[in-house]
C-alpha cells in the first residue's frame, strides 16, 4: 500500500481558509466584550466565572451553597439555590418598570400580527399556570407543548416553569406516532395544542395528528386547544378544552414559586434515524444562567436598543435557548415568526428585518443556502440597514454561504458569530464573540469563556493541528442531566468513547492558528481508499463554484473504494454547468481523493419542515435502498425525482 493510502486514524484536513475579518473600530466602541478579560477570568478559575454569571445575571430567592457537585458523568450546579425561570423572564423586567418593554412582535403567516409586552406576557402566564393547576398539573408533572409558531407557545413553556412541571415540546411538524412516542416515554398528563397552524399559505391541522396520537396515550387526563387555523376540529368531551375559554374563567395571579436549581425544567426528545427517541433532561438553574450568558456576550445585546429575530421553532433546543429562555432573560425585544420564508415570496424575510428593525438576525446554514439559490435581488429589495450582526446555527456553514450572509444580508459591516453546540449542551458552547473575535469564514473560532473543549484522535489523544472528534472536559451549567428513564444510554452515549470526556459526536478540526473548523457528525465521514473525509468539507468546494446554490453529499459503499463520494448539486438559478466541472473543481479545492465519482443534479432536496437535509434518504437513494418513514419532510415528492435520476443515471452506465 502506497503512503498516500494508508488509513487515517484522524478526519482528513483538506480545505484552507485565509479570509480573516478582525471587529471593526465602531463595534468595538460599543462591544460588551473587547479583548481577554472573559477568556482570563475563565481559565483561571472556571466554576468561579459560572458563579459569577449566575450572580450577575440571574435573580435568586435563596443562595447556593455548593458551585458545582460533579460525579462523572453527572452534574450539579449551584446546590441550594433557589429561583424561578419564569419569574427571571418575565416578573423581575416588569417589576423593574419595563412591563411596557415589547417582549415579541408576533408576526402570523398569512399577515396578522400581534405586538405583546412584558406586563401582557407576564399576565397570559400567570393565567395558563392556573389553567394548568386547574387541570391537575402539579411539580414535577410533564406536559406535552405541540403547538405552531405562536405566542402561545411561549407561554405554555413558561407557565410549565412557573408552578414546577416540566414541558415537553414536540415540533409542529412532527407525526402522530413520534408525538405518541413522546408523551408516553414522558407519561405526560396534559397536551396543549392547536387546532392547526398556517404554513406555505395554508392551514396544517394539528389536533387531528394529535388526536390519532392520543389513541394510544393513556397518561394523558386533558388536552388544551388553540384556536388557530379555524379548521374544523373534534372536541372530546371532558378532555379537550378550548385555550381561550380556559384563560377567561382563570385567576389572573400566580405567585413564581422558588424552585430548586436542579428542578427538572424539560425534556427535549433528539432521536437519529432509528431507535426510541432520547429525552434530554434540562434543570433549571444551571440552564438559565449559561443561555442568559451565552445570549448575552455571543450576540452582544442591547435590550434597550436591539430587536432579536432567531427564526428556529420552539420545537427545537434552539427555539428553547434563544426564542423562549435566554432573551426573555435578559429582557430582550424580539420578532417570532409563524410561517416559511418564501410566502407570499422569497423576500418574506428580508420583509420583516425591514419592517420591525432587526439589528440581530439568527439562522441556519440551510436557510442561508436557500437564499442563495433565490439570488441576492430578493434581500436587495428590502432596507437592511438596521441589521448589526448576524449568527448562524444548526450545522457547519461552508464559507462560501458565510460570505454571501456577510455581503448580500450583512453588507459587508455585521460580524458573523457562527455558533456550535447542541440539545445536549443546552446553549452555545463554541462562538466567536463579535468584539473581540477575528472571524475566518466557516470557522465557528473558539470555545467560550468558562467552556472546555478539545479535539481528539481515535486513541483520545489530543490534537494540536489537524482533523480529529470533539470532546468536551469540562461540566458546564448547562449541560444535560441525563436521559429521561435510561442512565446507562446517557452513560454510553456520551461518555463511553473517550474516557473522562464527553464526546459529541461531531468531528472537528484545528488550523495553524487554533480555530475550530466543525466538520459535521462523525457519521457524516466517508472512509474513501483509508481517508477519512467530511461531507462538510466536499459540499464547501462544490458551494465554492460560482453555479452551485446549495449542495449535499454522502458515501456510498464502493466496492474498490470502501465508500464513494455521492453529490447532489442545485445550482444558482438553474445555471447551466458540467458534472464534470464540478468534479474538477472539487479536484482542484481540495484534491483530488475528494472528487465526487457521482454528482446528481437536481432542484431540490429531501429536508425535514425544520429545513434540516436528511442525509439518510440521500444514502438509501445512492445505494438503491428502500425509503425508511418519509412523514417529517417538507416535500415528500422530492425523493421521487432523485430516485428516478438515479435510474436514469444507472441505465446510462
Amino acid at each position: 500500500m502506497a503512503a498516500d493510502d494508508m488509513p487515517s486514524d484522524t478526519i482528513d484536513d483538506l480545505l484552507a481558509e485565509d479570509r480573516r475579518f478582525p471587529p471593526s473600530e465602531e463595534i468595538k466602541a460599543d462591544t460588551l466584550v473587547a479583548g481577554t478579560f472573559l477568556y482570563d477570568e475563565a481559565a483561571a478559575d472556571d466554576e468561579g466565572f459560572w458563579a459569577r454569571q449566575a450572580a450577575d445575571l440571574v435573580s435568586w430567592d435563596e443562595p447556593w451553597h455548593t458551585i458545582l457537585d460533579w460525579q462523572l458523568p453527572y452534574s450539579k450546579w449551584f446546590l441550594g439555590g433557589t429561583l424561578n425561570v419564569a419569574y427571571n423572564c418575565l416578573d423581575r423586567h416588569v417589576e423593574a418598570g419595563l412591563g411596557d418593554r415589547v417582549a415579541l412582535h408576533w408576526e402570523g403567516e398569512p399577515g396578522d400580527t400581534r405586538t405583546i409586552t412584558y406586563a401582557q406576557l407576564l399576565d397570559e402566564v400567570q393565567r395558563f399556570a392556573n389553567v394548568l393547576r386547574s387541570l391537575g398539573v402539579e411539580r414535577g408533572d410533564r406536559v406535552n407543548i405541540y403547538l405552531p409558531m405562536i405566542p402561545e407557545a411561549a407561554v405554555a413553556m413558561l407557565a410549565c416553569a412557573r408552578i414546577g412541571a416540566a414541558h415537553s415540546v414536540v415540533f409542529g411538524g412532527f407525526s402522530s406516532q413520534a408525538l405518541a412516542d413522546r408523551i408516553n416515554d414522558a407519561e405526560a398528563k396534559v397536551l396543549v395544542t392547536a387546532d392547526g397552524g398556517h404554513r406555505r399559505g395554508e392551514v396544517f391541522p394539528l389536533k387531528p395528528a394529535a388526536d390519532e396520537a392520543l389513541e394510544s396515550t393513556p397518561s394523558i387526563e386533558h388536552v388544551v386547544v388553540v384556536k388557530r387555523g379555524g379548521n374544523d376540529v373534534t372536541m372530546v368531551e371532558g378532555r379537550d378544552h378550548w385555550y381561550h375559554e380556559l384563560m377567561a374563567a382563570a385567576d389572573p395571579v400566580c405567585p413564581a414559586e422558588p424552585m430548586d436549581a436542579e428542578q427538572l425544567l424539560f425534556l427535549l426528545y433528539t432521536s437519529g434515524t432509528t431507535g426510541k427517541p432520547k429525552g434530554i433532561m434540562h434543570t433549571s438553574g444551571g440552564y438559565l444562567t449559561h443561555v442568559t450568558y451565552t445570549h448575552k456576550y455571543v450576540f452582544d445585546l442591547h435590550p434597550e436598543t436591539d430587536v432579536y429575530w432567531c427564526t428556529a421553532d420552539v420545537g427545537w433546543v434552539t427555539g428553547h435557548s434563544y426564542i423562549v429562555y435566554g432573551p426573555l432573560s435578559n429582557g430582550a425585544t424580539q420578532v417570532m415568526y409563524e410561517g416559511v420564508p418564501n410566502f407570499p415570496g422569497n423576500d418574506r424575510f428580508w420583509e420583516i428585518v425591514e419592517k420591525y428593525g432587526v439589528t440581530i438576525l439568527y439562522t441556519a446554514p440551510t436557510a442561508i443556502r436557500t437564499f442563495m439559490k433565490w439570488g441576492a435581488e430578493e434581500p436587495a429589495k428590502h432596507d437592511l440597514s438596521s441589521l448589526r450582526l448576524l449568527g448562524s446555527v444548526g450545522e457547519p456553514i461552508n464559507p462560501e454561504a458565510w460570505m454571501w450572509y456577510h455581503e448580500h444580508i450583512g453588507g459587508g459591516r455585521c460580524p458573523i458569530v457562527d455558533t456550535w453546540w447542541q440539545t445536549e449542551t443546552g446553549g452555545i458552547m463554541i462562538s466567536p464573540l463579535p468584539g473581540a473575535t477575528t472571524t475566518k469564514p466557516g470557522s465557528a473560532t473558539f470555545p467560550l469563556p468558562g467552556v472546555s473543549a478539545e479535539v481528539v484522535d481515535d486513541a483520545g489523544q489530543r490534537v494540536e493541528r489537524g482533523g480529529g472528534y470533539l470532546t468536551l472536559t469540562r461540566p458546564w451549567p448547562g449541560m444535560l442531566r441525563g436521559i429521561w428513564g435510561d442512565p446507562e444510554r446517557y452513560r454510553d452515549t456520551y461518555w463511553s468513547r473517550f474516557e473522562g470526556r464527553y464526546f459529541a459526536g461531531d468531528g472537528a478540526k484545528l488550523d495553524d492558528d487554533g480555530y475550530l473548523w466543525l466538520l459535521g457528525r462523525v457519521d457524516d465521514v466517508m472512509n474513501v481508499s483509508g481517508h477519512r473525509i467530511s461531507t462538510t468539507e466536499v459540499e464547501s468546494a462544490l458551494v465554492s463554484h460560482p453555479a452551485v446554490a446549495e449542495a449535499a453529499v454522502v458515501g456510498a459503499t464502493d466496492a474498490t473504494t470502501g465508500q464513494a463520494i455521492i453529490a447532489y448539486v442545485i445550482t444558482r438559478g438553474g445555471a447551466d454547468v458540467g458534472v464534470e466541472e464540478l468534479r474538477a473543481h472539487v479536484a482542484a479545492e481540495i484534491g483530488a481523493i475528494a472528487k465526487p465519482k457521482t454528482i446528481y443534479l437536481t432542484p431540490d432536496l429531501p429536508k425535514t419542515r425544520s429545513g434540516k437535509i436528511m442525509r439518510r434518504l440521500l444514502r438509501d437513494v445512492a445505494e438503491g435502498r428502500n425509503l425508511g418513514d418519509t412523514t417529517t419532510l417538507a416535500d415528500a415528492s422530492v425523493v421521487d425525482e432523485l430516485q428516478r435520476r438515479a435510474v436514469d443515471a444507472a441505465g446510462d452506465d
